[in-house]
């Protein structure tokens, strides 16, 4: 995976900084595993806006990723690798030996033919989905389940991954991309390396079009706004807006909105930085 940059012909490619593609073997979705996504433009049900700075932006089909892994021992031959317009990541498309077609989210180094099982005794090899008891200590992993059967909830776009670091009893303990360090239970599956698409993270759309492609309509600042519209919004010439705030007044900047009652606090050993 690489990055191109563009000769600045005009200024929207001055900057613009775009993924190759040269992973990705199809292009077209397989039609099974496929349905169209309506788009709210930010409106709820009885066509009020709740959501700002949301609509337009090109028509995408949904892809149905299996986050769940759970056709054990069961193979699967890697088809395709395809692009998602739903994720940042790309995904690939395996034939399973019974016939049944699987989108899966690719990861970093998966090729065309490769075989994939999941299971636990699936070998820990990459694009393999295990549970956590059965993966090696030290071992590079994504698309974590939080509850044994759920599917995958944590570590999932383009380039991220965590690290299985020590067992304690019948959990295992993860290093998550944020820094977090948290105990997961052993019976949840992970699967092996990293996601893929890994230089996304370099990419640079160098214009407002291709955010609006995307859906998003310009966003303006609250320190901009009138008093009447936003709590950092008035004063005379160019004020700083007083607290970083939200428009329904909650603080941003370091304000922590994580409610101390909750269950799952127990299991986080070492909070993100």
């Amino acid at each position: 995976m690489a990055v191109r940059k563009f000769k600045p012909t005009t200024p929207g490619q001055r900057h613009k900084i775009i993924g190759t593609f040269e992973e990705i073997t199809a292009s077209v979705p397989e039609k099974s595993l496929v349905y169209g996504k309506r788009s709210t433009g930010g409106r709820n049900n009885v066509g009020k806006m709740t959501m700002r700075y949301i609509g337009g932006g090109h028509k995408r089909k949904y892809r149905i990723i299996d986050f769940k892994r759970n056709k054990d021992g069961v193979p699967a031959v890697v088809k395709t690798i395809e692009y998602d317009p739903n994720r940042s990541a790309r995904i690939a498309l395996l034939f399973y030996a019974d016939g049944e077609k699987r989108y899966i989210i690719a990861p970093n180094g998966l090729q065309v033919g490769t075989t994939l099982m999941s299971g636990p005794d699936a070998a820990p090899e990459i694009g393999n989905a295990l549970p956590l008891e059965n993966i090696p200590v030290g071992t590079v992993i994504h698309n974590i389940e939080l509850r044994p059967g759920q599917g995958a909830v944590l570590v999932r776009s383009a380039g991220n991954f965590a690290q299985l670091t020590s067992r304690e009893g019948k959990y295992c303990v993860i290093k998550l991309p944020s820094g977090e360090i948290r105990q997961i239970l052993g019976a949840c599956k992970a699967t092996i390396g990293s996601v893929g698409n890994s230089d996304h993270a370099l990419e640079s759309s160098g214009k407002a079009g291709r955010s609006r492609w995307l859906g998003r309509r310009p966003h303006n600042r609250g320190v901009v706004m009138n008093p009447v519209d936003h709590p950092m919004g008035g004063g005379e010439g160019r004020q700083s807006g007083g607290h970083p705030r939200s428009r329904t007044g909650l603080y941003a900047k370091g304000l922590k909105t994580r409610s101390p009652k909750k269950q799952s606090s127990k299991y986080i050993i070492e909070r993100r930085k």
